[in-house]
């Protein structure tokens, strides 16, 4: 038995130090084999890796507004579903806005510690001779509750801020490197859509890239943060996309706040028992949920894709295995004449191959974990219209797809708007919204 053990290692090893010698004596061809499998292996990992860093990035930036919290929309939001705009497909486009009035009265109930008023913008950042146009959020003072983020230097607007409209912004560190370079931003005037605005902090996001999912912009993109008076007062947004971000008390479930908002929200519509919600109560598992409804398809295409690279690095294997076996037949002869026997041979064949495709696996997954280590999550970066269409769930206007109201910035009229001017955005939503 021991024998026979000893027997089959040193078979293993000498088809260790026949497989190096062909590398040697063919060098193009064992270069191929393994480049096909090196490609395979680096493609799946590399795919793989990506996938896990968007799915940890998504989930930290719902932890970001706290693990109970969840958020309130004008309308509901989905995934895949038919709307033509009509009030026929499209019936919540007729819910009524929320209103301050509404944040104060949920803001009152036991089982609710804060809720923030937020709204998703869009405008043109002018500082002396240079121009941003990027994304812009307005929040109520006690933003900083429910965000990942810091603000240093400088700091936050306070509520006599916010309820004198106290003309202040809070810039990220992209638009103040964008706008003043390396000079301080702190206390520069600054016009946003042509009215004056005096900085007074930095905000650094420190979730992830991608933003919260009410976020005008990715944690990495350019954008600013305006008190919510201030922006009603001077910016004129357009008030029917603003959305609530709630947080529950501690030790209060998100379902026990879920119900008490809901209750209260529909008393204060005058809504019937048999009448539907005229808002979206929407729980972090609920987006995550539509998350993976949204791209859970696109990712496992992703990835079977990928294989396909695996697959023909194997089938090349397989090829250049049988070219082998076919130019070697004068070695397979003498072989057989001193005596070996048909699985010695096979043997010798296939711990051939298994070295070229773990030499090839190796690379691969060498390079696999490099491209990991430069794509993680913290760098990641994603196009900004594909950010957008995850974290706002924008509603899209085209038949056969419809996800809901979100920041008017992202709506269609908006997204012409960016092309033509910060100003018509707004007369765009109102014809295509009420």
């Amino acid at each position: 038995m021991a024998m026979r053990i000893g027997q089959r290692i040193f078979n293993a090893l000498e088809g260790v130090g026949m497989a190096i010698d062909s590398i040697r004596a063919n060098k193009v061809r064992a270069a191929l084999t393994i480049m096909g499998v090196a490609i395979g292996v680096f493609v799946v990992v590399a795919m793989s890796s990506v996938v896990r860093g968007i799915n940890e990035s998504f989930a930290k930036d719902l932890e970001a507004a706290g693990p109970t919290s969840f958020y309130i929309y004008r309308r509901p939001i989905s995934g895949f579903q038919a709307c033509d705009g009509s009030d026929e497909t499209c019936p919540e486009r007729r819910n009524p806005a929320l209103t301050i009035d509404d944040a104060t009265a949920i803001e009152r109930l036991p089982t609710i510690k804060a809720v923030t008023a937020h709204l998703g913008s869009g405008a043109k950042f002018t500082y002396k001779d240079k121009q941003v146009s990027t994304g812009m959020e307005i929040y109520t003072p006690n933003w900083v509750d429910v965000d990942g983020g810091d603000i240093y230097p400088g700091r936050s607007f306070t509520y006599a801020e916010n309820t004198t409209a106290a003309r202040v912004i809070i810039v990220n560190q992209k638009l103040a490197e964008r706008l003043f370079g390396t000079s301080d931003p702190l206390d520069k005037m600054i016009n946003v859509d042509g009215v004056g605005f005096q900085v007074i902090g930095v905000y650094h996001y420190t979730a992830s890239p991608m933003g919260t999912p009410t976020s005008a912009g990715g944690g990495d993109q350019a954008k600013a943060i305006v008190p919510f008076e201030s922006a009603r007062r001077s910016l004129n947004p357009w008030m029917r996309g603003v959305d609530f971000i709630v947080k529950p008390e501690p030790g209060v479930t998100t379902e026990e706040a879920t119900d008490d908002v809901t209750a209260l929200l529909r008393a204060r519509r005058g809504l019937r028992s048999t009448a539907k919600n005229t808002f979206e109560i929407v729980t972090q598992d609920r987006l995550m949920g539509i998350y993976n409804q949204l791209f859970g398809t696109f990712f496992v295409v992703g990835l079977a894709l990928s294989s396909v690279g695996l697959l023909v690095g194997g089938v090349g294997v397989v090829a250049i295995m049988m070219i082998s076996v076919t130019e070697r037949t004068r070695e397979i002869g003498v072989r057989k004449a001193l005596g070996a026997t048909k699985s010695a041979i096979l043997w010798q064949f296939l711990v051939e191959a298994a070295t070229l495709t773990s030499i090839g696996a190796a690379i691969g997954l060498v390079l696999g974990i490099l491209v990991a280590l430069g794509i993680k999550t913290p760098q990641f970066r994603l196009r900004r219209r594909s950010r957008q269409s995850l974290r706002h769930w924008p509603r899209a206007r085209s038949p056969g797809f419809s996800l809901g109201s979100f920041p008017p910035h992202v709506r269609r009229g908006s997204i012409r708007s960016r092309r033509s001017g910060t100003n018509n955005w707004r007369r765009d939503a109102a014809k295509n919204d009420c």
